[in-house]
């Protein structure tokens, strides 16, 4: 594809960081790409998605280099507007980015020369009772440790509004909405809905709606399956509740959930992929669903995630499993699959790293 404005999300807190950019601006000069950086927060604020992209000239390809923050980051920026997104892995985990700082170079060639695959993601979209607000002083409550918080979001103009179906949100989440409680002594309670028919009414520390993206975030942290990023689902998980069933519920991609805080609940907090959002109190309601439009990341090799999961998630074999025999290959097959078979996702010893890096 052609490249032509680039937008560049730095974690500046991480020197390896800050010198990746320079990388990346060389190599933006060296091709006559617009190169600017987006998301910064020296004047001490952040902005609606809209416009940082707008002020960026709606660059067609983000780069993000830092963790998985830092690409939650890039993902909110490129999905507003429809552009690529490719991660450079600087951070701990890593399950979102897709090349290291050594591999950038190579990889912005590869997209610039059409020599990649586009990562289809599921997004998240939000309904709410009434527009998410921050109540007085809560910015300095949440200032230690973190960056600025994001303005409340918007309401959608493109959408219909109404008593009973509530107001758009102009936002998109990659990994999860969470509704959590803002007391320590005392849980939220939540009606739970999927498809607008009860499930429960729980009472909980919080309760989260994640993409299969996000099945290896919060929700994982909580006791939740993980899910193919593959998949089409959404994965309901409760935190901590006062209640025998705390099992995750794994809903179709058209199954919507609403949580209603309930009469005697204490006030809610509503995160958007870690971002605090908004404050909800008793009688509001937030509904989370499928988004139409979806998250376009820049892939270069086969997505071999449950080799991810295993290495970044440090599973070791069972000892009992070893003491049994030899211990099982990496790769259960080696050679190209037959006929029948050659619909399936089949990773094998031969999809090994891209020539292009």
């Amino acid at each position: 594809m052609a490249v032509n404005r680039l937008g560049l999300v730095v974690h500046g807190g991480r020197a390896e960081a800050v010198d990746a950019a320079g990388v990346v601006r060389a190599w933006c000069e060296e091709h006559a790409v617009r190169c600017t950086d987006i998301d910064v927060w020296q004047d001490g604020g952040r902005h609606r998605a809209r416009d940082e992209v707008e002020a960026a000239g709606n660059p067609d390809l983000i780069v993000t280099l830092g963790g998985d923050g830092t690409f939650l980051r890039g993902a909110r920026l490129a999905a507003e507007n429809d552009a690529l997104v490719l991660g450079v892995d600087l951070g701990r985990v890593g399950f979102l980015t897709e090349v290291s700082a050594a591999e950038m170079r190579s990889a912005l060639d590869a997209v610039r020369e059409n020599r990649f695959h586009v990562d289809s993601r599921m997004l998240l979209a939000l309904r709410a009772s009434r527009r998410l607000e921050m109540p007085p002083g809560m910015e300095a409550l949440m200032e230690y440790g973190r960056g600025p918080l994001l303005p409340p979001p918007q309401v959608r103009t493109d959408c219909r509004t109404d008593d009973e179906w509530g107001v758009p949100l102009d936002v998109t989440a990659l990994n999860d909405v969470v509704l959590e409680k803002l007391a320590r002594d005392r849980q939220v309670s939540v009606g739970v809905y999927i498809s607008g028919r009860l499930l429960a009414s729980y009472s909980a520390d919080a309760l989260l709606v994640a993409t299969p993206t996000g099945s290896t975030a919060y929700s994982f942290a909580a006791g939740g399956p993980v899910v193919s990023p593959r998949a089409e689902a959404l994965v309901f998980t409760p935190v901590a509740p006062h209640m025998a069933f705390d099992r995750s519920v794994v809903t179709a991609p058209d199954e919507p959930v609403g949580l209603r805080i309930l009469e005697r609940s204490g006030q809610a907090a509503v995160s958007i992929d870690g971002q605090l959002r908004g404050v909800l109190g008793p009688g509001d309601w937030i509904g989370v669903y499928a988004a139409p439009r979806r998250l376009r990341a820049v892939r270069l090799d086969p997505m071999d995630f449950y080799g991810r999961l295993r290495e970044r998630m440090n599973l070791t074999d069972a000892p009992a499993a070893i003491a049994d025999g030899s211990p099982a290959p990496l790769w259960s097959v080696t050679t190209p699959p037959p006929g029948d078979l050659a619909h399936l996702a089949l990773l094998t010893a031969s999809d090994g790293p891209s020539p292009l890096l």
